[in-house]
């Protein structure tokens, strides 16, 4: 294997392996931290405003907060907003299609079109399928799709090191 192939599959092993560290201390924090970061993740993916006061402004979990984790809105100016709900769950302890039907209802009563529904788990097959026959449009995102997106956005983590492969510029010789 040439050392750029070693390099580049050293590379996706190491981002595996902080994939599953960056869920594994999502999982073992507090409800709260985890909407938390949900919202500051939706952030530097550059949805809602750009502050940590857009954080608290954005979350509404917690005690009759009506099925609602938080609001952020979709574009900076706010012309139309995402309702999201957070499920920390442990690995193995997947959302079902009640819990799908669940926050529809919640953003029905919220007269809202469209949801996003983080788990730090999976989704069942069946709650798959409900989330696409229903007429809200509702984007599911399970633990393995969370920490590539944190990682993706440096939520959670940060660059250590950047290393450069440099190739023979054939158009400077030619």
């Amino acid at each position: 294997m040439a050392p750029d192939e070693l390099m580049r599959e050293a590379y996706h092993e190491l981002e595996s392996t902080l994939a599953e560290e960056l869920l594994q201390r999502v999982r073992s924090g507090s409800p709260a931290f985890f909407e938390a970061l949900v919202i500051r993740l939706l952030l530097a993916m550059g949805y809602g405003g750009q502050s940590a006061e857009d954080v608290g402004k954005a979350l509404v979990g917690g005690t009759g907060d009506g099925g609602i984790d938080g609001i952020i809105d979709q574009d900076p100016l706010g012309l139309d907003r995402i309702y999201i709900q957070a499920k920390r769950y442990g690995e193995g302890n997947t959302v079902g299609a009640g819990a799908i039907r669940d926050f529809f209802g919640s953003l029905d009563r919220f007269k809202a079109s469209k949801g996003l529904f983080i788990t730090t788990s999976d989704f069942t097959q069946q709650a798959r399928e409900t989330a696409e026959m229903l007429s809200k449009r509702i984007v599911l995102i399970n633990g393995k799709q969370l920490s590539r997106l944190m990682i993706r956005h440096g939520v959670g983590c940060r660059v250590e090191e950047t290393l450069e492969i440099r190739r023979l510029d054939e158009e400077f010789f030619g």
